[in-house]
């Protein structure tokens, strides 16, 4: 009997493994999870991404959070839009790989069940696919000309869905002290630096009373 029970549980693991399999069901595993993670569209991702710029968004933000995305499906797999050079979309496995150890944080939009209705959805990616293959902005500029990661999260979720995840801020609310951050500003802008520019930050949308932890 005992026996038998094993075999059928093993059965139904291989049913349940198939089926998954076929019906492209959205759960990955994730290095720095204890549990898979089922996307749902919409999600926001975060990642510890490294170069001189990210060092410097970093202290700017007193957050380890550089680069953030948000989910996706595309033909029944899941990806991540992102803003880099160009505005692309990547799948969320690869993205994964591009963070710090392989770690990201996911993070879901309160009632995302009721606000993010599937015509709300579409709305988002609709808005989202214009801005494909568009350039990164490294001036982080508040115009669509160019974008950049936060900033294109921002505004699918304003623009799609009616919804202001994390608080807009000046460029002169930030910590602009240490070195990383003067020299990125100094390449950047020389001496004309635009403290009142509009800008929103991965760490500001991570803190949004908006959103709950799906993975930390």
């Amino acid at each position: 009997m005992k026996k038998l029970i094993t075999i059928i549980a093993f059965l139904i693991f291989l049913i349940t493994a198939v089926s998954f399999k076929f019906q492209g069901n959205p759960i990955t595993k994730i290095k720095n999870a204890k549990f898979l993670v089922e996307f749902k569209e919409g999600d926001i991702v975060f990642q510890t991404t490294q170069s001189a710029q990210c060092k410097a968004v970093q202290l700017a933000t007193h957050s380890p959070y550089s680069h953030c995305g948000i989910v996706f499906k595309e033909d029944n797999n899941f990806f991540v839009y992102e803003a880099v050079q160009p505005v692309k979309i990547t799948p969320i496995d690869e993205w994964i790989k591009h963070g710090k150890e392989n770690k990201i944080v996911v993070k879901r939009l309160k009632n995302a069940d009721s606000i993010l209705t599937k015509s709300v959805v579409e709305k988002m990616k609709v808005y989202a696919k214009q801005f494909m293959g568009k350039n990164y902005d490294i001036y982080f500029e508040w115009s669509n000309d160019r974008i950049y990661c936060s900033e294109y999260v921002w505004k699918i979720y304003k623009n799609g869905a009616n919804v202001e995840v994390g608080i807009l801020k000046k460029l002169k609310d930030f910590d602009l002290t240490s070195k990383e951050v003067k020299q990125i500003m100094k390449e950047r802008y020389g001496n004309n630096i635009p403290y009142q520019e509009t800008v929103i930050s991965p760490a500001d949308m991570y803190n949004s009373t908006l959103l709950v932890d799906i993975l930390k």
